[in-house]
């Protein structure tokens, strides 16, 4: 899911969809206005789930798409390796999801994790708590 805001009122730290992957701006610089044109935005972006820098260039009027993270609890089941399996606490919907390196330790079967759902991708993001609450 996704929305369309103006490219002028991004700001840095904002979420934004460069080259149809989700993005997290970092560095965002505003030129004048010149005697013929309009103000350029150069934006600069991580993305979200593959961590690659992004940059695009565009006209301060136009439009962006902005991307709409849902985030959801979900207990793991178990896990296999660098994978868990995982069940959404609120659809009961289970699934597969990469274990992030930084989260490793943390996970075990019957914890409850945070993950982002992004365009249909989902990332697994924190740790909650060892127990259903």
């Amino acid at each position: 899911m996704k929305k369309i805001v103006s490219a002028s009122s991004i700001k840095e730290g904002s979420y934004i969809i460069m080259d149809d992957v989700a993005c997290k701006a970092t560095n965002i610089q505003v030129s004048r206005p010149g005697k013929h044109g309009h103000a350029k935005v150069r934006v600069e972006g991580i993305g979200l789930i593959d961590g690659k820098k992004r940059v695009i260039v565009m006209p301060g009027h136009d439009n962006v798409e902005v991307p709409i993270i849902e985030k959801k609890n979900a207990q793991v089941l178990s896990i296999h390796g660098d994978v868990a399996n995982i069940m959404d606490r609120e659809t009961y919907e289970t699934f597969d999801l990469a274990i992030p390196p930084e989260l490793k330790d943390g996970c075990t079967a019957g914890c409850v994790v945070l993950y982002w759902q992004i365009l249909g991708d989902r990332v697994m993001k924190q740790i909650k708590s060892e127990s259903e609450d």
